[in-house]
């Protein structure tokens, strides 16, 4: 079994629904969503676009998957969660937008936020004594060939390539994209996503996601919110929501 600490919003929130829709799993149930039919697009290039982002699930990477170590338990690892969660401060997003990276498509934040690349730090750092070490194996599908000295480091020492300087908060929407098609693909997912990116998106909770055996989907196991700061004058009681876990 593998674990991994994403962001990826409520099972209710529309950007939710419209991701599920759109990848064709709900990350949640692990139930499949019929995808929508598109008039430029055969049903098979949809499934093909969303082949490998619909086995992770909609979500953005805070600490990439791993292994437990040998000595630890998935309790101590769900203490931890929920222990950092709680003292941990949510970050909006004022906005997101479509973007290709390199050969795939995502949806990236419209300006940088550096709060977020603490947490997504800070994450990385607190939970890697959880990390059982990268196999042989597991290093080679991170394909070492092609990367940057400082990916190389990373991936050596944390397990994951595009930690700390080398991270860009993301969530994908597809696989790789052939260059010839990249335009159309970018048209269609600006157009399917637009009704859902007008709204702030408010990191105000960390996923615990799960793939129960090699190639299986990713689901949801657990979220865990974020503190809310209390305002200005408030007290105990004022509606916090640190330390409260909620199970998918």
């Amino acid at each position: 079994m593998r674990y991994a600490i994403y962001f990826t919003p409520s099972a209710g929130d529309p950007l939710s629904k419209v991701a599920a829709n759109w990848l064709g799993r709900n990350v949640f149930s692990g139930a499949a969503v019929k995808t929508p039919v598109f008039r430029s697009f055969e049903p098979d290039e949809i499934a093909r676009l969303t082949l490998e982002p619909r086995r992770y699930g909609f979500h953005g990477t805070l600490k990439a998957p791993f292994r437990l170590n040998e000595d630890i338990t998935e309790r101590e690892l769900l203490s931890a969660l929920m222990h950092f969660a709680s003292s941990a401060v949510p970050v909006t997003i004022p906005r997101l937008e479509v973007a290709a990276l390199g050969h795939f498509f995502a949806l990236v934040p419209d300006e940088p936020l550096p709060e977020l690349d603490q947490l997504a730090n800070d994450i990385v750092v607190a939970f890697d004594r959880f990390r059982a070490p990268a196999t042989d194996a597991e290093r080679a599908r991170r394909r070492p060939e092609t990367l940057s000295i400082s990916q190389l480091r990373n991936l050596e020492q944390w397990g994951y390539p595009y930690v700390f300087e080398d991270f860009r908060f993301h969530m994908t929407l597809t696989g790789r994209v052939e260059e010839k098609d990249r335009l159309r693909v970018a048209r269609m997912l600006d157009e399917f996503f637009e009704p859902v990116l007008s709204e702030p998106v408010e990191i105000a909770n960390l996923a615990l996601f799960v793939e129960a055996e090699p190639g299986a989907p990713f689901e949801v196991h657990s979220l865990h919110p974020l503190a809310v700061p209390l305002s200005p004058g408030s007290g105990p009681g004022s509606g916090t929501r640190a330390g409260r876990k909620e199970s998918a």
